[in-house]
Parts: structure tokens; sequence; C-alpha cells
């Protein structure tokens, strides 16, 4: 009686890298428990210099900035933020992602598709550029008025941020 066996898969090491980061980012946005538990899981998925950039808002460099830039902003306007990861892939050390977030934006249930390209090094994120169309956010902004100061607020922020580093040599 003969038998065989399937050959053994090896996973190249920046697919396990991608892999292990696409499972963090996964857990990080299902159900986050508020800002700081937020910014505490992603804080050590990410290099101390990332790079975050987005629509309608100014580059966000650094741990401290990702924190005080992105998650504060984005939590203040919309509390009960969260993420499904549709799919994803990757090609060495670059990852595309696919989610939609999704939460209450003052009062109101609001959802958009998101798609983040996010490049690794050595295991972090050094850079994350996020695609969307954010007309449905601006939509439902402009239909909840409760939402204008915090929308206010990040836009303000952003602004002060970029004119900021605009002036460091």
């Amino acid at each position: 009686m003969s038998t065989s066996t399937a050959p053994a898969t090896t996973i190249p090491p920046e697919q396990s890298a991608a892999e292990a980061w696409v499972a963090g980012f996964i857990q990080g946005w299902r159900a986050p428990a508020g800002p700081e538990r937020f910014a505490a899981h992603f804080r050590e998925m990410l290099a101390p210099d990332v790079r975050l950039i987005q629509p309608q808002l100014p580059t966000v460099t650094g741990r401290r900035g990702f924190e005080e830039q992105f998650v504060r902003p984005l939590f203040a306007l919309i509390p009960d933020v969260r993420g499904e990861v549709e799919r994803w892939a990757a090609r060495g050390e670059t990852l595309y992602i696919e989610l939609t977030l999704s939460g209450t934006l003052g009062g109101r249930p609001v959802s958009w598709r998101v798609c983040d390209r996010v490049t690794l090094r050595d295991g972090l994120a050094i850079e994350r550029e996020s695609y969307f169309d954010p007309g449905p956010l601006i939509a439902a902004v402009i239909r909840a008025p409760r939402a204008w100061a915090p929308f206010l607020r990040l836009r303000m922020s952003g602004l002060a941020n970029h004119l900021r580093t605009r002036r460091k040599p």
C-alpha cells in the first residue's frame, strides 16, 4: 500500500509578516474600545516615524501624530467607529486592505468603503495611504448638526499641523 503526502508549503517570511500585521489590523478595527485602547493597540504596529496619508487631511507623521491627529479626532467625530476587513492582498512588504468603516456620526449611522495601502519594514508599518471617497462622510456631517463642531475641530487641527510642519526646516 502506498501513501502519498502533500508537499509541505512554506510561507515566505514577508508573507507571514504581512499575515500577522493584517491579523492585528483586523483585531484593532473590529471592536475598538475607545480612542486610548485603539491607539495602544496600533502603537506597537507602527514605526516611530510612520507616515499616514488620507483624503481631506494633511499627512500625519509619527506615533504621537497618529494618536493626536488621527485617533482622537476620529473618535470625537464617530465615537463608536469600527471596521470590517473585506479582503486584503500583499506584494512583498506592501499590503492592500479593503474595509468598510462604520459608526454613528451626530446620532446617525454612517459607513464608507476604504482601501489602505500599507508599507511594512521589519513587521511595522512605515506608511499608510488611505483611499476613499470622502463624499459620504461629508454628506453625513452636513446632515448632522451635532457633528459640525467635532468635524471643524478635526479640520482645524489638521490645518494647524500642516502649518507647523511647513515651517520646520
